[in-house]
């Protein structure tokens, strides 16, 4: 095999999923790899993977294994993988069993060994694995330490000499890494661990050392399970900037009186927040954003805390057809609910199933049920991992809606428990007043980054047909403080004899002086039967008139706003 000469500065794909993502495009090809870490680490996995997802008939591998154990052996254990090919072993990749050798033969032996058979086959890889744990004893009780580091540097120069990309896999600890010499000629540096909190058991790698490109810098996730090693990159991939056509473009909300406070709805490209106790309507207001999804502008919802069955049987109950929505292609619905999920492989699923939808909306319904599900090792880093996921998905014209689960406090006003509220754009909060000896729903606009709101404080209801946004609470005063204080006379509205959906219509005509039945029934999502006689009974009791202009029928309030200054 020839080891001098020029060659071309080319990359290796390894085949194992995210990590291309994380080294820069993949392997410098001819490097020379060590991979390291404790055992049971995934050291092992991870270098068989790579070597079947690159060995051709163009491109032949050798492992060498002084592992104690026959190659036999390791291949039944290795064949319930689904990167192994039988077909491939034998031609073009060669398992060459060297434990023999190191127990009956010195190290200078076994190193000529080595060396013979790549000569003699000229592989494009070369793995040797893992010679600590059965060599280091050996060693250490015949020949002395000294032996053993002549052994691994030679070996280690040698590697690096082939016109070959070569990997030594091997037991080592952090300590170990200012003094060996290994260290230094490696090209590359992978470095496997295994973190442990409580129950549960993160794996992780980190890309230590790489000459010639640039890594992705940090400690990344990885599972193992049939497939081999799959990478999580900490960092995840920025989607496309969208070319926002209308940069003031907004998307609405899909609750009926709700965008009008909001300025006209959530800006194209923001985050809101939902922030409320227990049961006060989080979700509800979720559902009527995503119902909002379309085929041409789809949508990803994401559900933490119950089944999607359940999610979409409540949803039908109040009229939204989600299920249709997921049969027609204009919505995906994601169920993560184990208690052992890394942040960094969920919010690369998130990413991954907007992308593939091209979706322009994504609720995540909640980030408290999204923090239990995490192993506590991700906890600490849950604010990071939402302002990475954030920053990927809303540049590409993602609007997105969370929810979050506050305590309710009339002492403080809190957005959230995770201290997140700064990273998004919007913020709307839900929460509960006792007012006339009764337990109501209040919804305020805390925040809308790009835009002027409302300021009141709206009660709002969840009917049969979903969240209705109801007058502001104009007539009363020290709602927040838990102590409401009704005002005098004669800032109170009053419109006697409506129920609270007719009360809902007029306000509608209020705001807008005149309207269609048409525009009313699109502004609140009304059926037409139900609307009909909901106008009827304001024109009845002279609340509102019908007036027929240009062949179409128009309703005008005869009702003044009431309860302002």
């Amino acid at each position: 095999m020839s080891t001098t000469g020029d060659t071309p500065f080319s990359r290796l794909s390894t085949g194992v999923p995210g990590l291309d993502e994380v080294l820069g495009g993949g392997l410098p090809e001819y490097s020379f790899n060590l991979i390291a870490g404790e055992p049971g680490s995934g050291k092992t996995t991870l270098a068989h993977q790579i070597m079947f997802g690159s060995a051709t008939t163009e491109r032949r591998a050798l492992y060498f294994t002084v592992l104690g154990e026959p190659a036999l052996k390791m291949l039944r254990y290795l064949q319930q993988m689904s990167f192994f090919d039988a077909k491939k072993v034998g031609d073009p990749i060669r398992f060459v069993d060297l434990s023999q050798e190191v127990l009956q033969q010195d190290l200078g032996k076994v190193f000529d060994r080595i060396v013979q058979i790549v000569q003699e086959t000229e592989p494009a890889i070369v793995v040797v694995d893992s010679f600590r744990a059965v060599v280091r004893a050996r060693v250490l009780r015949e020949a002395g330490e000294m032996e053993l580091q002549s052994f691994l540097q030679r070996l280690a120069l040698h590697l690096t000499s082939w016109q070959a990309t070569t990997f030594l896999v091997g037991e080592y600890l952090e300590a170990e890494m200012q003094d060996n010499p290994i260290f230094t000629v490696a090209d590359s540096i992978f470095w496997l661990s295994q973190s442990r909190e409580r129950n549960s058991i993160v794996r992780k790698l980190q890309v230590m050392k790489l000459r010639g490109q640039a890594s992705m810098p940090g400690l990344h996730t990885f599972r193992i399970d049939r497939d081999g090693l799959h990478i999580f990159p900490r960092v995840l991939k920025r989607m496309a900037e969208s070319e926002r056509a209308h940069p003031s473009h907004r998307v609405s909300s899909g609750v009926p009186g709700l965008d009008g406070p909001m300025g006209g709805g959530i800006p194209l490209g923001d985050t809101m927040l939902v922030a409320g106790p227990s049961g006060c309507g989080k979700t509800c207001l979720g559902t009527h954003f995503i119902s909002g999804a379309t085929p041409e502008e789809p949508g990803v919802l994401v559900v933490f805390e119950e089944h999607p069955k359940d999610y979409l049987a409540r949803a039908g109950e109040m009229g939204f057809d989600l299920d249709g929505m997921v049969k027609s292609g204009a919505l995906r619905i994601i169920s993560l609910r184990p208690l052992d999920l890394s942040v960094d492989e969920t919010l690369q699923e998130l990413q991954q199933a907007v992308m593939e939808m091209h979706a322009k909306r994504l609720v995540i319904d909640s980030l408290t049920g999204f923090e239990v599900a995490l192993a506590p090792a991700f906890r600490e880093d849950f604010r990071e991992s939402l302002y990475r996921m954030m920053g990927a998905l809303t540049g590409a014209g993602v609007t997105m809606l969370m929810t979050v689960e506050v305590t309710e406090s009339f002492h403080e006003l809190r957005f959230s428990p995770h201290a997140v509220s700064f990273l998004t754009e919007n913020i709307v909060i839900l929460r509960y007043a006792e007012i006339d000896g009764a337990l109501k729903k209040v919804l305020s606009i805390v925040k809308m980054r790009k835009s002027q709101h409302s300021a009141e404080l709206h009660e709002f209801a969840i009917t049969s047909k979903g969240m209705v946004i109801k007058a502001p609470l104009t007539q009363y005063q020290g709602i927040l403080t838990g102590e409401p204080k009704l005002r005098a006379q004669r800032e109170r509205a009053a419109y006697p004899g409506l129920t609270e959906e007719e009360d809902t219509l007029l306000q509608l005509l209020l705001e807008e002086k005149e309207a269609t039945q048409e525009e009313i029934a699109a502004a609140l999502g009304w059926r037409g039967a139900e609307l009909g006689c909901a106008l009827d009974r304001l024109v009845k009791l002279s609340y509102a008139i019908r007036v027929v202009e240009e062949g179409k029928t128009i309703y005008r309030p005869l009702a003044r706003a009431l309860g302002r200054e």
